[in-house]
C-alpha cells in the first residue's frame, strides 16, 4: 500500500524523531543547524551540528530552530524537517507519493504557531501536515486508553516545554503547558556554577551532569564528578569537583516548576476523572522523566501513584505515528487533538 510511508515527527527543542508508518522511529536526530553565517548556506544538520555547538569558527553558528517547543526560526526549521524527511525516506520510489506528516506541537501553541509548523512541514515536501498535541501523542505513545471514558494523566516532559494533561474520550480535559523543562534544567546548572565557583561551563558539560548526577531530591550517598570550564576571573580552564548534592541545589526551582504544573492541573481536573488518575496513576514520559527520583518526588507531592513510561523518549513519536492511523479523525476536528473540552 501506497500510503503506508506517512511520517509521524516528534518535532522537538532539543531532538527530532521521525516515525515511519509500519517502521516505527527511524530517525532520532538533535534538532541543530549549523549555518554560516556568511553565504547563508546550511553547513551541518542534526548529530553532526551538535558536535559544532561551542566550537565553530566565527563563520558558522551551531543554532536550535526551535524554542520552548514552537519555530523561532521559520525557514531553517523548514531546512530541518526536509532534512529529516529526506532522511527518513531514503529508500523512497521515484512514484511514490508525497507523505502525509503527522507533527507534534505542544498544548498551549497559539493558533499563529501552529500554522507555522504546518507550513514549515508543506515547505519540506509534506502533501499534507497535521498536527497533534503533544501530550494527547505520549499518552497514545505510553499505551493510554486514551479513546476510552477512562481518565489518564501524563507529564511529558521534553526540552522546551512541560506539557500535563488529563485525557479522556480521545480529547485533552485538562492541559497546561509550561515553558520549564530540560533545556532550562541545563541553564540552572550552568548559573549555579558561575555563582558558586566563578566557572563558565557549556551546555554539553551542564547536560552530562544533569544525566550523570542529578537528582529532583537529595540523594544519601555523596557522588561527586570532574569538570572542566573556564574561570571567569583569570579567564584560564580550570577543573573542579561537584556533588550531586549541588546539582540537586541548582535544579530545586525548575522542580518545583514542574510539580506545581501537576498539581493545578490536578486541582481542575473533573472528581470523577480524578479518581481513574488515582487508580492508574500518573505518567511521566519525555527526556524529563529519566531525572532520577522525579517519580518520587511527584507521588510524595500528590499523594497519587506515578509510572515513568516503558521507554519515555519515544512515546511523543510512537504516538504520533499511531495517530496516523486516525488521520480522519484529526482531519474532522480541523488539526487539532481535543482542543475544544480544555477546561
Amino acid at each position: 500500500m501506497m500510503g503506508n510511508k506517512d511520517l509521524g515527527i516528534d518535532l522537538g527543542t532539543a531532538n527530532t524523531l521521525v516515525y515511519v508508518r509500519g517502521k516505527g522511529i527511524v530517525v532520532r536526530e538533535p534538532s541543530v543547524v549549523a549555518i554560516r553565517t556568511d553565504t547563508k548556506t546550511i553547513e551541518a544538520v542534526g548529530e553532526d551540528a551538535k558536535k559544532m555547538i561551542g566550537r565553530t569558527p566565527g563563520n558558522i553558528r551551531a543554532i536550535r530552530p526551535m524554542k520552548d517547543g514552537v519555530i523561532a526560526d521559520f525557514d531553517t526549521t523548514a531546512t530541518m524537517i526536509k532534512y529529516f524527511i529526506n532522511q527518513a525516506q531514503k529508500k523512497r520510489s521515484f512514484f511514490q507519493r508525497q507523505p502525509n506528516v503527522m507533527v507534534c506541537v505542544p498544548s498551549g501553541i497559539t493558533a499563529v504557531e501552529q500554522r507555522a509548523v504546518e507550513d514549515a512541514t508543506k515547505q519540506a515536501g509534506a502533501r499534507e501536515a497535521y498536527t497533534i498535541e503533544e501530550p494527547f501523542a505520549a499518552a497514545i505513545g505510553a499505551d493510554l486508553p486514551v479513546w476510552e471514558p477512562t481518565g489518564s494523566m501524563v507529564v511529558d516532559i521534553g526540552g522546551g516545554t512541560t506539557e500535563v494533561a488529563v485525557i479522556s474520550l480521545g480529547g485533552i480535559v485538562t492541559a497546561r503547558s509550561v515553558r520549564v523543562a530540560g533545556d532550562e534544567m541545563d541553564e540552572a546548572i550552568i548559573q549555579y556554577v558561575k555563582r558558586q565557583y566563578n566557572l563558565m561551563i557549556g551546555e554539553r558539560t551542564s547536560e552530562m551532569l544533569k544525566m550523570e548526577i542529578g537528582s529532583a531530591i537529595q540523594v544519601e550517598t555523596p557522588e561527586t564528578i570532574e569538570i572542566r570550564g573556564r574561570d571567569l576571573v583569570s579567564g584560564l580552564p580550570k577543573t573542579i569537583s561537584i556533588t550531586a548534592r549541588e546539582i540537586t541545589e541548582a535544579l530545586a526551582d525548575t522542580v518545583s516548576a514542574i510539580v506545581e504544573a501537576v498539581k493545578v492541573t490536578l486541582e481542575k481536573c473533573p472528581p470523577e476523572l480524578a479518581a481513574d488518575i488515582m487508580d492508574r496513576g500518573i505518567v511521566l514520559t519525555g527526556g524529563g522523566a529519566l531525572l532520577r527520583n522525579l517519580d518520587k518526588l511527584l507521588a510524595g507531592e500528590t499523594g497519587m501513584p506515578v509510572i515513568v513510561a516503558e521507554n519515555p523518549l519515544d512515546c511523543v513519536a510512537i504516538g504520533t505515528g499511531r495517530a496516523l492511523d486516525n488521520i480522519h479523525l484529526f482531519k474532522a476536528r480541523g488539526n487539532g487533538s481535543g482542543r475544544s473540552k480544555r477546561g
